[in-house]
């Protein structure tokens, strides 16, 4: 057999030539695809409109000749008592946080209410270094979000608000902020829960995402983006033992507070009218229903919406919209999720048979204030002499404040953080804080002043 050597035409060089070079491009267009990542393009979208915050505020601190043991708490406890008040020194405390501006033109920005939170002088730093100071519209620390506002001549990069409703177990996330001062920092994970609930202190925070970005303290208030770069939710760093886990409050939760915060500068609980209590073993076992199964309804207020609505004393409520309810805590959250004017669907067991009741939930009325405050503190009060604060007028002997000591006369000068200055103040301190188990008044007698925590 003879074999003939094989020579390529120049026709077929060409076309082999002209193959390979198209290969070769369509490589490289391949190659830098592959780098330019949606991570790539949603972290390039977004991080213009991520801010970073700073709080300025003064802070008294005690001076004494031994300041190199300042740091020891014997000696700074010792020393206290040989050195009058006003031998101390002012000193600026800074804290870093991060915010997201929603709205460029109105210049609002969205964060953290602890990021502000006793917060002096706020400063904003965008990406590109401009400065802004900025004002408070409104904070609520029981959702742990708060919205500023700065001004600019120029239309601010914005944000635009996405959906948390249809998140995935373990889609990918990604968190940008400043931690620890390192500003538009960016970390990536999936979300590893919804629906989380976190007790810090003696605050119970309900409806986290969990995830496994990195989220340190100089996160909180940074945007929660997903893969495609929409805001899904807000981070936040208030759980201090966290290590690889991440929570971030979700946006869907946050957009009715918002709308609230600009507002009104607050948010107002929605008003139904009911007291509730938890279905422990002693109760359910006479209803005949199981235990945490609902919250019972203990009361129903004269002429509020729930007795409108046909809700009864004795009656189970079982569900807030689409939320399942089964103690006082998650009857609390799934009423934050409503304001006034909302109707809101009651599911309810009533003699072994379920019913749905519409309610439709108002702002508490302020002429309810003051039997509020007999009914939770024990006492009525009035104005004192066009001073601060109010007197007590009249105290209920079996309450918890005349246990301690409290008495007609006594002056009430702040609830929590509210200063007491009228009859307004502590009735508007009264209707926010119906629903803590327990709060801290300033009482004064004579030229003593004390802070009393007082259970409700």
């Amino acid at each position: 057999m003879i074999y003939k050597k094989f020579i390529p035409s120049p026709a077929i060089l060409f076309l082999f030539l002209i193959f390979f070079l198209f290969n070769t491009i369509a490589y490289g267009e391949q190659t830098e695809y592959i780098r330019e990542s949606p991570v790539v393009r949603a972290v390039r979208k977004i991080s213009p409109a991520v801010v970073n915050i700073s709080s300025e505020r003064m802070v008294r601190r005690r001076s004494h000749p031994f300041s190199a043991f300042r740091n020891d708490p014997f000696f700074d406890s010792f020393f206290k008592d040989f050195f009058e008040p006003g031998f101390e020194r002012q000193q600026k405390k800074t804290s870093l946080g991060s915010g997201v501006i929603i709205d460029g033109k109105r210049g609002f920005i969205l964060t953290n209410a602890h990021v502000i939170s006793k917060a002096g002088t706020i400063t904003i730093v965008l990406k590109d270094e401009r400065e802004f100071t900025a004002e408070i519209v409104g904070a609520d620390p029981d959702s742990d979000l708060a919205v500023l506002k700065i001004t600019s001549k120029n239309s601010l990069p914005s944000i635009a608000m996405g959906s948390s409703s249809d998140l995935m177990i373990g889609e990918t996330v990604i968190a940008i902020g400043n931690p620890f001062g390192f500003s538009n920092t960016v970390t990536t994970g999936v979300i590893s829960s919804t629906s989380r609930s976190l007790r810090v202190d003696d605050m119970v925070y309900q409806d986290f995402i969990q995830t496994d970005a990195s989220i340190n303290p100089g996160n909180s208030g940074g945007p929660l983006l997903n893969i495609n770069g929409d805001l899904i939710g807000i981070n936040t760093a208030i759980y201090a033992k966290a290590q690889g886990i991440g929570f971030a409050i979700p946006i869907n939760k946050a957009k009715r507070i918002i709308s609230t915060l600009i507002r009104y500068g607050e948010v107002v609980d929605p008003w139904i009218g009911i007291n509730v209590q938890d279905t422990n073993p002693d109760v359910a076992r006479y209803l005949g229903v199981k235990e945490n199964s609902g919250v019972l309804v203990k009361t129903v207020e004269t002429k509020s919406p729930s007795q409108k609505a046909g809700i009864h004393e004795g009656d189970i409520i079982l569900s807030i919209g689409k939320r399942k309810v089964r103690s006082i805590g998650e009857f609390r959250s799934a009423m934050r999720g409503f304001s006034a004017g909302n109707k809101i669907n009651i599911r309810l067991l009533r003699n072994n048979r379920r019913k749905t009741v519409s309610v439709k939930a108002a702002v508490f009325p302020d002429k309810r204030a003051m039997s509020l405050a007999y009914s939770l503190l024990g006492v009525k009060v009035n104005v004192f002499n066009n001073k601060s604060g109010v007197v007590i007028t009249e105290i209920n002997r079996r309450s918890y404040l005349a246990g301690i000591g409290a008495a007609k006369g006594d002056i009430i000068l702040r609830v929590n953080e509210i200063p007491i200055n009228n009859k307004k103040d502590f009735k508007k301190a009264i209707i926010k804080y119906r629903y803590k188990s327990s709060v801290i008044i300033l009482l004064q007698r004579d030229n003593h002043a004390y802070n009393i925590t007082v259970k409700l």
